[in-house]
Order: structure tokens, then sequence, then C-alpha cells
């Protein structure tokens, strides 16, 4: 997180109400985020001409969609390593239901 002020006290008023567990942290590290918002740069450059999407259900399904094929694209599904095509067609195949 950036280093909000309020950031703070809504943790710990979270942590006080049992909406988050005790042992969450707030890290208010800016390099951090900026990392978060750099692994988030292509869904964001995709998104922005579909941005015309007409039901929420809609954009849900396209945004898990950009998420999948970037967490794949970088190497994050298990059973899928990175740059193994192969292996990302079949995964894909499999997950939306299609003969590959």
């Amino acid at each position: 997180m950036d280093k909000n002020a309020a950031y703070p006290k809504a943790m710990a008023d979270l942590k006080v109400a049992g909406i988050l567990p005790a042992s969450v942290e707030l890290r208010q590290v800016k390099y951090l985020n900026n990392l978060i918002e750099q692994d988030h740069r292509c869904i964001k450059r995709l998104t922005k001409p579909g941005m015309g999407f007409f039901s929420f259900e809609t954009a849900w399904r396209t945004l898990q969609g950009y998420e999948m094929m970037n967490m794949m694209r970088k190497g994050q599904v298990r059973g899928v390593s990175k740059g193994d095509i192969s292996k990302q067609i079949t995964f894909t195949a499999h997950l939306f239901g299609v003969a590959a």
C-alpha cells in the first residue's frame, strides 16, 4: 500500500471488528505498490479499448480471461511452465471446455 495516513487506523479497526485476521500486516512500502501497478499494466492496456462492456457479467468474464492469460504467460499456473506453448493451449482448452 502507499503511505496514506488513514490506512493504519482502518486496518486496526478492521482487525478489532474481526473482518481481518490479526496476522495481517500493513506494509506501507511505496516501491511494492509500484510492482503491483506494473504487473497490471498490460491488463489496463487491454481493457482500455474495451471499456464499453454491456454488463457486469461480460466485464467479469473478460477480465478473468485477461488475468488467466497473463498468469500463464508469467509461469504462475501450476503444471504449465513458462514458455511451454503446447501445455498452455491444453490448459486453456481444458479450462474453457473446448477441444484442442
